[in-house]
């Protein structure tokens, strides 16, 4: 008999979609291997939600539809957070799991994880012991809440067991699984690399740098955004952009009123955001990669494409001492030092962090599913 029958998998954000997805199949070919009984329950928060791109995400990942959808909307933090406690309670009580698995480090990942707890359910927390060491950041508050109160801990590398046990998380609560963003990366990359993205995006292979901003501290700031416009206008000297565009992003050059001056700088090509191989395929494409996002410095390491990183701290380290990552923060001149840097040539080889083989997943399903 499996150690966990029925499991409730948690979705609130775009990158929880790449992390679930293999982990929902490698449960279900284990348990159809060993004839185990699993009942699996997607459920989305709506922590993040577009009908279009939800759609496209499930499509494109190959997962079934959520079997519930919370539809808790936007808010601020403690806003959410309280809407989605209160919504996923219910759930808990009707459908009695075993296990309620988190991913990541969103508003859903440490609400719903305190909801299991508070209901005596088990929870596990796959890409523990991330730590920025940055409490300012909402993100680390959940991350480590989150791991205190997990009865099961996935990481996905080797600092983040090194985080947990500083923190007196005991040794038989952490496996060391590797990463689920990479499995769904080395699932996908074949498909994604045949789209017809870069024609469609007018862009060429190897001839353009891919940017993604989003994060609060580069873009809700009115200066640090007009410096980053700055920043972005003497990168496209360098090569043309692409920048897939956030909706915080463009909100906010809305608000201070520069939408039209952003859209107008030279050799800068502003698309909507992307399905999820449709920015694989960007990500391959790439020069080099400008971006304050976690998921990306670690896609970007596997695929051996430079990426500077636009932030003071990352949770990820191992993308800087076994990957293609650099930190640089937001400051202009080093910036373009950096991506001068990543733009001269180099090397094809580079390292990949252990366990980043495409097979995270599988070793989780085995914890889970073990008597």
């Amino acid at each position: 008999m499996p150690r966990y029958r029925r499991i409730v998998h948690v979705i609130g954000a775009r990158p929880n979609y790449m992390k679930i997805a293999p982990i929902y199949r490698a449960i279900e070919q284990h348990a159809a291997a060993t004839a185990a009984g699993v009942e699996q329950i997607l459920v989305h928060t709506g922590q993040h939600y577009s009908p279009e791109m939800s759609t496209q995400f499930f499509d494109e990942l190959n997962m079934p539809r959520p079997d519930i959808n919370l539809e808790v909307g936007s808010g601020s933090h403690a806003v959410q957070t309280a809407r989605i406690m209160e919504a996923f309670e219910p759930v808990l009580t009707e459908r009695q799991p075993d296990l309620v698995l988190v991913v990541g480090d969103v508003n859903s990942t440490i609400a719903c994880a305190l909801d299991a707890k508070k209901l005596h359910v088990d929870v596990a927390h796959v890409e523990a012991g991330l730590r920025s060491f940055d409490m300012r950041m909402p993100e680390e508050v959940n991350r480590v809440m989150t791991d205190r109160i997990s009865d099961l801990l996935f990481t996905t590398e080797e600092s983040g067991n090194r985080n947990l046990q500083a923190e007196g998380i005991a040794d038989d609560k952490v496996f060391f699984v590797g990463n689920c963003m990479i499995d769904s990366l080395v699932s996908h990359l074949p498909k994604a690399r045949s789209r017809p993205t870069l024609e469609e995006q007018g862009v060429t292979e190897g001839n353009y740098v891919l940017v993604t901003l989003h994060r609060p501290s580069n873009v809700d700031d009115p200066d640090t955004l007009k410096q980053l416009m700055g920043t972005l206008a003497e990168a496209a000297q360098r090569k043309p952009i692409l920048i897939p565009l956030h909706p915080r992003t463009r909100g906010n050059l809305e608000r201070f009123g520069w939408l039209d001056k952003f859209l107008a700088i030279p050799d800068l090509k502003v698309c909507e955001p992307l399905g999820y191989l449709d920015f694989l395929r960007c990500q391959t494409g790439a020069a080099a990669i400008l971006t304050d996002s976690g998921g990306i410095q670690e896609e970007s390491t596997y695929l051996g494409v430079p990426c500077i990183t636009m932030r003071e701290n990352t949770e990820r380290p191992a993308t800087i001492s076994q990957g293609t990552n650099r930190l640089i923060g937001n400051d202009r001149e080093q910036v373009l030092t950096a991506l001068d840097e990543a733009l001269s040539p180099r090397s094809a080889e580079h390292p990949v962090p252990p366990l980043w083989d495409g097979k995270a997943a599988e070793r989780i399903a085995a914890v889970l599913l073990s008597a």
